[in-house]
């Protein structure tokens, strides 16, 4: 009888996920649900923390301006911890019990792999402010993201490094998860092609505090460069180690670096690291006032992803108040198809990230910056996009 029970109970929560409606009617009074899907836990969690914030300031803003035909915008978040395993129920109550109209996130590739299936069977538009997998706008009409992609960013860093920094030989140092491993193997290949050596391919897994066996393999080889594109909890372990055991070149990592808690984790020894990012602009007025506001209520500054997660929200927001219905009894109707087709065709929104234009397949086009660290604070240093196969710098 159990399994009888849970064969119905699964075929049913499948029949929900794949049968998503496009409308929705919400009664006077009911809020507008929306959802933020990123770790708020463990060694990641200062980068969902800091997103998170970003999104409720777009919620209060909304809710401060009527919010949408008179109903107020209520934010869900829940807390993934960066996994998988909690990813996947987490998308299941969004989607089934809360019933939310949008999400931003995830914020990790592996759980925006693993979630967007289910966000795009529930009709429900996805937009992740740092999920930079190459594969996840293939995942369905629904998933969006404002940041670079994978490819984009290890495919413009090895052709900079070889050709640019005339780097000759690097080592490899990559954490086993979708968004370092997708970076580590694009940016060999790429540095490869370009006439570079890989001389040492090391790997960790997540979660892992002690990286002096890999260390102690890679300075064996004598590398000119270390490439470490993780996240900050293990660049900070990296980078200490290194020291430890007396290996003097340069690190190079990936966007993951942009968290500032890796001045808190890494201290002086993140100045000089070299990383890639989406390419910064002149300030807008938007940008400006969104930093001040930002850094008065929650006493630090955003990262680069609450940029990302700010504007998420805000075009879902936006989407969603194109399209509602305001029924004569009071009620409210909202198509989910036609919030998915306000998002599909943003072009040149001026963002508080920068530019946004999404592909047809809902990817960002973007430039890429390199990056460095001085006296513990972020600089920009050179502006770079594709032309085809040459790599043009952006004066």
């Amino acid at each position: 009888m159990k399994r009888f029970t849970l064969l119905i109970m699964s075929v049913s929560l499948l029949f929900a996920f794949s049968c998503g409606k496009s409308g929705d009617k919400l009664k006077p009074g009911d809020t507008i649900k929306i959802g933020f899907l990123g770790p708020m836990t463990g060694d990641a969690g200062n980068y969902g923390k800091l997103m998170s914030q970003a999104v409720k300031i777009a919620v209060e803003e909304q809710n401060a301006a009527g919010g949408i035909e008179g109903h107020k915008i209520q934010l869900i978040v829940e807390d993934t911890e960066g996994k998988v395993e909690k990813a996947n129920p987490a998308i299941e109550k969004l989607a089934g019990v809360d019933k939310v109209f949008g999400i931003v996130g995830s914020v990790f590739s592996s759980c925006s792999l693993a979630v967007a299936p289910k966000a795009e069977a529930s009709k429900i538009v996805m937009i992740s402010p740092s999920s930079t997998h190459k594969d996840l706008p293939g995942k369905g009409k629904y998933i969006f993201r404002d940041v670079m992609s994978d490819a984009l960013q290890s495919t413009v860093f090895g052709k900079y490094l070889a050709q640019v920094e005339k780097v000759k030989k690097v080592a490899i140092l990559y954490v086993k998860n979708d968004y370092s491993q997708g970076l580590a193997l694009d940016f060999k290949t790429e540095f490869e092609k370009n006439g570079g050596t890989v001389v040492a391919v090391e790997t960790a897994l997540q979660g892992d505090k002690d990286f002096k066996t890999q260390l102690t393999k890679i300075k064996g080889t004598n590398p000119e460069a270390l490439y470490v594109p993780n996240y900050v909890a293990e660049i900070a372990q990296i980078l200490e180690q290194a020291k430890q055991l007396g290996i003097k070149v340069k690190i190079y990592s990936a966007d993951g670096f942009s968290n500032p808690q890796i001045f808190e984790l890494a201290g002086d020894l993140a100045n000089g690291v070299i990383y890639t990012n989406a390419a910064e602009r002149k300030a807008s007025k938007g940008k400006v006032e969104f930093m001040k506001k930002y850094s008065s209520k929650w006493k630090e500054n955003p990262d680069a992803f609450s940029l990302n997660a700010y504007d998420g929200a805000k075009l879902i927001l936006a989407a969603i108040k194109k399209s509602v219905k305001k029924e004569s009894d009071g009620s409210l109707s909202i198509d989910r198809a036609a919030i998915q087709k306000a998002v599909a065709v943003t072009k040149d929104y001026d963002g508080v990230s920068g530019n946004i234009t999404f592909t047809a397949e809902g990817d960002l086009v973007a430039n890429i910056g390199i990056y460095t660290v001085e006296n513990k604070k972020y600089k920009q240093i050179k502006t770079f996009k594709l032309d085809g196969e040459k790599l043009v710098e952006i004066k």
